[in-house]
């Protein structure tokens, strides 16, 4: 009897668990309050180490379970929540909150934002906000922000340039991970060279900023975060196409080999496979390309010890012919049959090593070490201009940081950097006029060696007051010695009234041909004063002050923001069209001459409800240098202001995103040959709309809706070879309305 009954006992409860069901339902619970189901949300099973996906509604169930079920929801980009499951419970919720919803980084996790900590006001662009426009490259990614403004170096070789306080791009460090990138050879093209899908986040700081990364950042610094290899992504794939024929693909992939060791590897190509000339010149509006792009980056991380060692490489190689529809590869062919053509193929090899080392168990201390290699060919022709040029460089930082408490924190070290350049212009017209008189041929090669000490301290008190000091020293080997102190200050009047105070010295040394590449595409001889000093030396000084407002869905996200900055030059190297007619005059800013500028600028953000953001930022710049036989002018080709409003209204879990963008673009002085003396306001007008599906997002869009382009953007273009010919003025788009369409794939680890 007793068998019987622990028999019937067993078999009861056999049919106990099978009979059994657990529902589960996955939200999102919001910040302001209220919750939202997840859609196809994952569920891992620990006992049994089985993954379940959520329904379109965040359902799930699960049967037969046994005695326990351990679940973990989770969502990307989102925390886990974790039920014990007993036969006692038939059901349960899940809630998940953002990752990033915590006060450090709410602002970097939106689409854009300004740094609530940083004592410098740093502009954050996410990878959420990279997505709102085409954003093909790097160059593609500022069309949101006014700080910033992207033209056309000129109207053939398609090289992008930025300029930042009213001045070109060159005055401006690019960082890539807090390494400098973007020098000499290869910055003509850099923007386009990063795509903006490899990318993580963009951040802008302006001014002269932190001494660490060396003296050439002058009117601010711009640092690319890539994807990072513990991404939890072994596939992302995204594939673009233009209207105006331009094809592109991404493809990247992180890998965790270990706890340890991980890996990314990043490949792009892209290509512009046919010629168009909108305008009616006779000129390609974009030059036909192909580039090939690949990057590998790892990582090495030793839990316990904090162990940190960082390296990859990546290889570049882009073709780009531009110049009149019928111009080929083949220069002599072009030159024998009076066709205007530009070639120009880029190489390039990178490879960096970073290593951090804690020197304590709190992790508060540490020394690091940062190696960068940089090789870079440039073989090009512009018509009957020729240059080539090769470019090796090094770059090293070794750097000890502590974090004495939780008021002071010190860094000190050393950097040091060689410069190997080649180049050679050669003019063959000016060979066949009268190589007597001036020489077709110049050699602007040079090594550059030079060794730094830096050291920078900062005082924090809790969140209202940060202030960084920093010097910097170098010596050198051609230029002699250089000193730059710097300093920030960041002060908060109340937790919603920031101030922010920073000034200080950067030099550059200029890199003149590639610095201003548009001038090859000119029938102008280029005249280099003899005794040409190529270092150039700057102070930069200015302030923000943000106020948080206490309106809109999201308290912490609405802000009005105002910039104030100044530029002062000591010395500088002046490209100047205006001094002699049929000559590019490049001289030394006069002992009592002054080149500055002043730049005004107004953020507000908000949120005025949920998933509705609306961003107005609207910038005024003043900018003047003493030209040879002018005196002080306005400078040429600098844009007196832009404005820019963006509006994004997405649906519950982004299924749906709506982007708007609207530019109003100043005026600019031109240049006296140009037909008239200002270029017209203009706006510019861009639009996307994106639908996610689980794991792919498909978008479309259009940019220059309103098909505003500038006419005649090259001058003397039916007679190309004569002095007249010029292609550097652009002050404006070069092409009409553009459509484009494209897809993203994302799995998920």
């Amino acid at each position: 009897m007793k068998r019987l009954a622990i028999s019937l006992f067993i078999l009861l409860s056999v049919f106990q668990l099978h009979g059994q069901t657990f529902t589960g339902k996955v939200y999102y619970r919001r910040p302001g309050g209220g919750t939202e189901p997840l859609p196809y949300a994952q569920v891992y099973f620990l006992e049994k180490s089985k993954l379940l996906d959520t329904d379109a509604e965040g359902s799930f169930t699960i049967s037969n379970y046994g005695a326990r079920a351990t679940l973990v929801a989770t969502y990307v980009g989102y925390t886990r929540d974790t039920v014990v499951v007993t036969p006692e419970i038939a059901s349960a919720d899940f809630y998940l909150s953002g990752e990033n919803e915590v006060e450090q980084s709410v602002i970097t996790a939106r689409q854009a934002g300004i740094s609530k900590l940083k004592p410098v006001k740093t502009e954050v662009i996410s990878a959420a906000g990279l997505c709102k426009m085409a954003c093909c490259a790097l160059a593609e990614s500022f069309e949101n922000s006014a700080s910033v403004t992207v033209g056309y170096s000129d109207a053939v070789t398609g090289a992008r340039q930025i300029k930042l306080l009213g001045l070109s791009g060159t005055y401006t460090q690019m960082l890539d991970e807090n390494r400098p990138v973007m020098r000499g050879l290869a910055s003509p093209f850099g923007l386009s060279y990063v795509p903006g899908q490899w990318l993580e986040s963009i951040q802008i700081a302006k001014g002269p900023s932190s001494v660490i990364n060396g003296l050439e950042a002058i009117t601010g610094q711009i640092n690319m975060e890539h994807r990072k290899p513990t991404d939890e992504t072994p596939l992302f794939v995204q594939l673009y196409g233009s209207s105006d024929a331009m094809l592109e693909a991404n493809v990247v992939s992180a890998l965790q080999f270990s706890p340890a060791w991980s890996t990314i590897l990043l490949t792009h190509v892209g290509s512009t496979a046919m010629s168009m000339d909108h305008n009616g010149d006779g000129f390609r509006d974009e030059p036909e390309n192909l580039q090939i792009n690949v990057a590998n980056r790892w990582l090495y991380y030793h839990q316990a010890s904090g162990l940190q060692i960082r390296f990859g490489a990546r290889f570049i190689n882009e073709n780009r012919l531009g110049g009149q529809m019928g111009s080929h590869k083949d220069n002599e062919y072009n030159i024998a049959n009076r066709i205007w053509g530009s070639d120009i193929l880029n190489r390039g090899i990178n490879g960096y090593l970073k290593i951090g080392v804690p020197i304590n168990e709190e992790q508060t201390g540490s020394i690091a070490a940062v190696l960068d290699f940089n090789h870079h060919e440039m073989d090009s022709y512009f018509g009957m201009k020729d240059f080539k040029g090769s470019q090796n460089s090094w770059f090293l930082n070794l750097l000890y940081q502590n974090q004495i408490n939780d008021f002071h924190k010190v860094e000190f070290g050393i950097t040091a950097k060689r410069d190997n350049f080649s180049q050679i212009f050669t003019d063959n017209r000016v060979a066949q006029m009268n190589p007597q008189l001036w020489s077709p041929s110049t050699d602007m090669s040079y090594i550059e060696n030079s060794l730094a000490a830096f050291g920078e301290y900062t005082y924090t008190l809790d969140e209202k007051i940060t202030a960084v000091a920093g010097l910097n020293l170098e010596h050198n080997w051609l230029h002699g010695w250089m000193l730059a102190p710097r300093a920030n200050l960041k002060y908060s009047f109340t937790d919603e009234i920031i101030f922010r105070l920073l000034g200080g010295r950067g030099f550059r040394c200029s890199n003149i041909f590639t610095d201003n590449l548009g001038m090859f595409s000119t029938g102008r001889i280029i005249k280099i004063d003899e005794g040409l000093d190529t270092m150039e030396d700057a102070w930069t000084w200015g302030g923000n002050i943000t106020f948080y407002l206490p309106f809109g869905y999201d308290e912490e996200n609405t802000y009005l923001s105002f910039d104030y900055f100044h530029n002062s030059f000591a010395r500088q190297v002046i490209v100047d069209q205006e001094a002699e007619a049929g000559f590019v005059d490049i001289y030394n800013l006069s002992a009592d001459g002054r080149s500055f500028t002043n730049t005004y600028q107004a953020d507000f953000n908000t949120e005025p409800f949920e998933r509705f953001t609306v961003t107005a930022t609207f910038r005024y710049t003043d900018a003047r240098v003493t030209l040879r036989g002018q005196g002080l002018v306005e400078r040429p080709m600098t844009s007196r202001y832009k404005g820019v409003l963006n509006l994004q209204y997405s649906t519950p879990m982004s299924k749906w995103i709506f982007d708007f963008t609207a530019q109003i673009n100043g005026p600019m002085k031109l240049p006296y040959f140009m037909e008239m003396d200002y270029s017209p306001v203009y706006p510019m007008l861009y639009a996307q709309i994106t639908r996610k599906f689980r794991g792919i997002d498909i978008y479309a869009g259009g940019e220059n809706l309103t098909g505003f382009h500038q006419m005649e953007a090259i001058l003397s273009a039916a007679n190309p070879y004569s002095p007249a010919f010029n292609a550097s003025c652009v002050w404006g788009p070069l092409m009409g309305t553009k459509f484009y369409a494209g897809l993203r794939y994302t799995l998920w680890k």
